[in-house]
């Protein structure tokens, strides 16, 4: 099950609405969404959040300020990326893969991808071959948090009590900690 709503930052402090990201296929389109709130909110170039959640495996948050980029945090990435939502979120950059490199860069010299094995790699071991080294797929997304931990500093929550959010609760904590755990209750 998963939660999706936005916050917008006005004069009179946050108004909440929930919104519906069926349509949203990308980060562009949730970035486009985000202002189209501001704008309903007269929150003109202000601040404006995005909050996600799926029960108790992961929440992220995204932050619009104007016609900036937009900030990304997500609380578990590779949770996340099982999400048709999350993967909005777990962008080339986010995940500090080039999104301009050419698939025959991929390529070894014999012929084989980047961390495909080769026939003699296959017949010495078993799944081992893609390993990176460290014991997992050298393209999996990594576990944990990923993104910027200072996204809300400004707000109120701080690196260290962003990152020890956790559970249902975490997008709560948020809202009551930026003054706005009533409007978001509104929209749950």
């Amino acid at each position: 099950m998963y939660f999706a709503a936005l916050l917008a930052r006005t004069e009179d402090g946050w108004e909440a609405s929930d919104t519906e990201l069926d349509d949203v296929e990308t980060l562009s389109d949730l970035s486009d969404l985000a202002r189209e709130a501001a704008a309903e909110a007269d929150a003109g170039d202000d601040t404006v959040l995005v909050f996600i959640e799926q029960e108790d495996a992961w929440f992220g948050v995204v932050r619009v300020d104007g016609e900036d980029d937009p900030r990304i945090y997500v609380s578990d990435a590779a949770a996340a990326a099982r999400s048709s939502y999350g993967e909005i979120l777990l962008t080339d950059e986010l995940l500090g893969k080039d999104p301009d490199a050419d698939e025959l860069d991929a390529l070894d010299l014999d012929g084989t991808e980047d961390g495909e094995p080769d026939q003699a790699a296959d017949d010495d071991s078993d799944d081992d071959a893609t390993d990176d080294g460290g014991g997992r797929d050298s393209d999996a997304v990594p576990a944990g948090p990923l993104g910027d931990r200072d996204i809300l500093a400004d707000l109120g929550v701080s690196e260290k009590e962003l990152l020890a959010l956790d559970g249902a609760d975490a997008l709560s904590e948020i809202a009551d900690a930026l003054g706005a755990a009533e409007v978001l209750e509104t929209v749950r």
